[in-house]
C-alpha cells in the first residue's frame, strides 16, 4: 500500500492499532445514494433547498425529494414530520445481488422502494440507532444543466483572453451528494460496523491528544472502489456525547460557484455557520450553512480522491486543524454556540452519556476539551 503519512506530523498505524478495513467485509457499497430527514414544513424546506442549489424532482403534502445536476439518485429526501430529524442514510449497491448476500448476513428482508424511487432496498439499523438503507435498481435520473466553472487564469497559463470574469451572484448549483458526518457514543462498535457490513475503508483515524494509545475518535471513511478513485470520504464518524446527525456535505463546481452561491445566501437571511476555507482531511474548499430548522449543510469543491491501496492516516485532533485557510471555526460549527438550543442539548447529554456504559467516558470528555481549547 502506499501511504500519506507526509501530510500528517504523525506516523500511519503502529501495531496493533485499527486497521482501518475488515478482512472479508459482507459487500462493498459503492456511493451515498441519498439521505432523509423529517421536517414539519416542506414548503419552507424547499424555499432554503432552491437557495442553497438544489433542484426539485418531486413535491407532495407528505415528501419532497430533491436532486442535484448529477445523472442517478435523488440527493436528499424530507418526508412532513412533526419535528426536523435525520432518519438515516441510504447507500448504493454494486450489485442487486449484495442485498441478497447482506439480508442473509444481517437477518433482515430485502423489499421494493416506493414506486416514484424504483429498485429494492435491504434496511439495516447500525449500533447508534441510525437506519442505514441499501438500494439498488433505482430509477435512474438523468443529467440536468449543470453551473459550467469558470475559466481561470493561473500563474502564466492564461486560457481566458479578451473576457473579464462575472460570476453571477446565484445559488451554487449543487451537483452531488458527497457526505455525512454523524456523532455517536458508541465510536468503535458503529465504526467496525460499517467497515464489517459495507466493506468501507478510513482514510484517516484522528485522537485526542495523548490519548492515542485509548485509540481514535474520529475516522474520515470513504468507498473501497479497488483501483477506481472514491472521495476521501463518504461518510464521517465521532465520538461524542450523543448520537446525532451533525452535517452533510454536497459538492458545486468551483470556488466561483461556491463563494458566489454564499453570497446570494446572505441576501436572503441565511446563517452562515462556517468560511470559506480549506479542509485538512479531504482538503475540501468548504461553506457551512444553517437550514431554517437549524441542521447544517456544506458546499465543497475540489475534494481528494483516493483508490484502495492508500493506507490510514492518523493525526490528533485539534479544533484549528481543522483547516488549512480561513477563518477560526466557528463556535456554531463546533457545537457550542450559546445561541442555539442544540448546544445546550449537547451539554446536558454529557451527564447522561457519563453515566451510562458506552465509548464517552471521563477520560474522552477532557480530550474533547482540550479540542475546543485549540
Amino acid at each position: 500500500m502506499t501511504t500519506h503519512n507526509d501530510l500528517h506530523a504523525e506516523p500511519g498505524a503502529l501495531a496493533g492499532e485499527h486497521p482501518g478495513r475488515a478482512a472479508n467485509p459482507v459487500i462493498k457499497v459503492t456511493d451515498l445514494a441519498w439521505l432523509e430527514f423529517t421536517k414539519p414544513d416542506l414548503r419552507r424546506a424547499q424555499v432554503f433547498a432552491h437557495a442553497f442549489g438544489f433542484s426539485t424532482v418531486s413535491r407532495t403534502e407528505t415528501e419532497l425529494v430533491l436532486r442535484g445536476t448529477d445523472p442517478g439518485t435523488p440527493a436528499v429526501i424530507v418526508r412532513k414530520g412533526s419535528r426536523s430529524r435525520f432518519l438515516g442514510a441510504a447507500f448504493k449497491a454494486a450489485d442487486p445481488a449484495d442485498l441478497l448476500r447482506l439480508a442473509e448476513a444481517t437477518g433482515a428482508g430485502v423489499r421494493p422502494l416506493p414506486d416514484h424511487l424504483g429498485g429494492m432496498t435491504t434496511d439495516l439499523v447500525d449500533p447508534s440507532g441510525v437506519r442505514v438503507r441499501v438500494v439498488s435498481g433505482t430509477h435512474p435520473l438523468p443529467a440536468s444543466q449543470p453551473q459550467v466553472p469558470l475559466t481561470v487564469n493561473a500563474g502564466s497559463a492564461t486560457p481566458r483572453t479578451n473576457e473579464a470574469q462575472r460570476p453571477l451572484r446565484e445559488p451554487a448549483r449543487v451537483q452531488r451528494l458527497g457526505h455525512v458526518v454523524l456523532q455517536t457514543t458508541r465510536y468503535r462498535e458503529t465504526l467496525d460496523w460499517y467497515l464489517e457490513h459495507l466493506g468501507m475503508i478510513v482514510s484517516d483515524f484522528k485522537f485526542y491528544a495523548g490519548q492515542r494509545e485509548r485509540g481514535p475518535v474520529m475516522s474520515f471513511v470513504r468507498c473501497d472502489l479497488g483501483p477506481l478513485p472514491a472521495d476521501h470520504h463518504t461518510l464521517a464518524m465521532t465520538l461524542g456525547p450523543r448520537n446525532r446527525y451533525v452535517h452533510s456535505a454536497y459538492q458545486v463546481s468551483d470556488l466561483d460557484a461556491l463563494a458566489a452561491g454564499g453570497e446570494y445566501l446572505l441576501d436572503r437571511g441565511y446563517d452562515r455557520s462556517w468560511g470559506i476555507g480549506r479542509h485538512v482531511e479531504g482538503s475540501q474548499i468548504f461553506d457551512y450553512w444553517r437550514d431554517p430548522d437549524g441542521f447544517l449543510v456544506e458546499h465543497f469543491t475540489d475534494g481528494d480522491q483516493f483508490d484502495a491501496t492508500l493506507e490510514t492516516g492518523w493525526s490528533e485532533m485539534t479544533a484549528s486543524g481543522l483547516a488549512q485557510w480561513g477563518p477560526p471555526a466557528s463556535l456554531d460549527f463546533l457545537g457550542v454556540s450559546p445561541r442555539r438550543l442544540d448546544s445546550l442539548h449537547e451539554l446536558t447529554s454529557v451527564g447522561v452519556a457519563l453515566g451510562r456504559r458506552n465509548d464517552f467516558d471521563l477520560h474522552r470528555l477532557r480530550g474533547l476539551l482540550a479540542v475546543a481549547r485549540t
